[in-house]
């Protein structure tokens, strides 16, 4: 073989000549004092004569780089020369012979399909960071060289063990962040839901894919007694275990706002304000439901979040758009609370962006295709929240987090029903509302046929939040009796919004032991103000198994 001839196929010798040629001057540009190229290589005669580049020997550059280069020729591979660099790296190699027989090494790193890639299209071909039976990593370069009639290749490997090794401990560092932001983000959610007595819930979370770092999306289902349900869902914006951290800090924050009882709106105005401390860099969305099963819908308000969709009991999906804030942490907003029905034999859906989300395509035409999957989905609250997840794609390469809630309000017939009973009755006129109170409440607990002890405690229970009413409170009033398949709640209505609490009372007091009384023979007791003006009161016992 010429190596110098072939060398001019070498990549970049012609960019380095057309280079040379660019910088030449011509006898007509030299200036006073300068030196012609043709003599630069000589200046005084005291100076050794250095060869030009073009002069250099091929074979001795390619002997003395520190990169291996093999060079193959014909549509066999035959093995035309190795430089020392290859032999220090595989051993010596007997030229002559085909690649295949030759180089083993190119063969076991699957290069050989490339060399002939590279002789058929006359392109050069470059994969990056092989790995090769020396256990190194190699970047190849196979650059298409001729002679004459004669083709071959010319393979040039560099050394990149260390690059390789460092991109893998990059990597093994990305893994193990996201492992802990997956622990930290799945501890962080309620590992079992709490079940109310009137809705049928299900929920999933599916982390983002392996490229995906873990977002902040988190949900929760909180009893607030009395019946009534909150259900909350959120997305905090950003990736890590930072985002997950601050999703843990909003979702204790709302189980501890809930307790207060406050209208929806009310609790994200809280959390707006909590966000900001939190982080004043990082904001969330979020939707905050309540649920009563004596009014038959959601009542909710939205910071930045999706809107929720109610499936009703004919398969019509109908859309909570309005009232929707900007999300929380961005301050200064005051958040209206809205509803949307629900009743029995409905279905509805929180979600987080991941489900709807494409990069490809409109937010609006991920949450309408949600619709149609949801209109379609029945069974149970697992299984439509699985076929949800199921139709939008979802996998375990997806490219973000994806948070359901799926909630049911069953519709229930046949003896099922005689288990969930309402009874109300208004309290009109002055003290003499109390004993119709009582006697009312006795005859509604005979009638659902509880034991003699639970009855005289719930009449009891009624008699003295009603006597509380009458005394501190202002028309109207009402008292409402609710049982479940697993409690007896009993509520009274007022006009005034006065919250009472419980206090010991001294033994000269006329007042105050109205409410101790509730509290120690209850199961659980508590009281909210209602949206139109007002207060509730009630308490809640807990019936026997069986």
């Amino acid at each position: 073989m010429n190596f110098t001839r072939w060398s001019a196929r070498l990549p970049g010798t012609q960019r380095r000549a057309a280079a040379r040629t660019d910088h030449e001057l011509t006898p007509d540009r030299l200036g006073e004092g300068a030196v012609p190229a043709a003599r630069a290589e000589q200046l005084t005669d005291d100076t050794p004569p250095v060869p030009a580049v073009d002069e250099l020997p091929v074979r001795e550059v390619l002997d003395r780089v520190p990169a291996l280069v093999a060079l193959v020729h014909g549509p066999d591979h035959r093995l035309a020369y190795v430089n020392d660099a290859y032999v220090t790296a595989f051993g010596l190699r007997s030229p002559g012979a085909p690649a295949s027989e030759a180089l083993p090494e190119l063969h076991e790193t699957g290069l050989l399909p490339l060399l002939d890639q590279v002789l058929r299209s006359g392109k050069p071909r470059t994969v990056k960071s092989r790995k090769a039976p020396d256990g190194r990593s190699y970047t190849f370069t196979c650059t298409p060289v001729t002679e004459g009639d004669t083709a071959g290749v010319l393979v040039f490997a560099i050394d990149v063990t260390d690059h390789a090794e460092a991109a893998e401990r990059l990597r093994a560092s990305e893994r193990r962040q996201r492992e802990t932001a997956v622990t930290l983000q799945r501890s962080l959610l309620p590992q079992v839901l709490e079940e109310p007595d009137d809705l049928r819930i299900a929920a999933t979370y599916q982390p983002g894919g392996t490229e995906a770092a873990v977002g902040g999306d988190w949900y929760d289902v909180i009893t607030l007694g009395g019946g009534r349900t909150a259900l909350v869902i959120g997305d905090v914006m950003g990736r890590g275990v930072r985002a997950a951290a601050v999703m843990g800090q909003l979702r204790t924050a709302v189980r501890a706002y809930a307790r207060l009882d406050l209208p929806p709106h009310e609790i994200l105005q809280l959390l707006d304000g909590l966000a900001t401390e939190i982080d004043a860099n990082q904001i969330a969305t979020c939707a905050y439901a309540i649920h009563d099963p004596n009014e038959g819908k959601l009542v909710y308000a939205s910071a930045g979040h999706l809107p929720i969709l109610v499936r009703d009991e004919s398969g019509a999906v109908l859309r909570a758009d309005e009232p929707t804030g900007p999300p929380l942490g961005t301050g200064g907003w005051m958040h209206a609370s809205g509803s949307i029905p629900l009743g029995p034999g409905s279905t509805a859906v929180l979600y987080t962006d991941g489900l709807v989300e494409r990069r490809n395509e409109d937010l609006d035409e991920g949450i309408a295709s949600l619709e149609r999957a949801l209109s379609g989905a029945t069974g149970t609250p697992q299984v439509v929240c699985d076929r949800l997840v199921r139709s939008a794609g979802v996998t375990a390469d997806h490219d973000d987090d994806v948070a359901v809630l799926v909630l049911q309000h069953p519709s229930r017939t046949g003896p099922d029903s005689d288990l969930f009973r309402n009874a109300a009755l208004e309290l009109l006129g002055g003290i003499e509302a109390a004993p119709r109170a009582r006697a009312f409440a006795s005859g509604v607990l005979t009638s659902w046929r509880f034991p003699a002890e639970l009855h005289d405690l719930g009449v009891l229970a009624a008699s003295e939040l009603v006597a509380n009413s009458l005394q501190h409170g202002t028309p109207p009033m009402r008292l409402r009796l609710r049982r479940t398949d697993r409690r007896l709640i009993i509520e009274v209505t007022d006009g005034d919004d006065h919250l009472p609490r419980r206090r010991k009372a001294e033994p000269g007091d006329e007042s105050g032991r109205g409410i101790a009384i509730v509290a120690t023979i209850a199961s659980n007791w508590g009281s909210r103000r209602t949206p139109g003006g007002g207060k509730a009161v009630w308490c809640e016992f807990v019936l026997p198994k069986g």
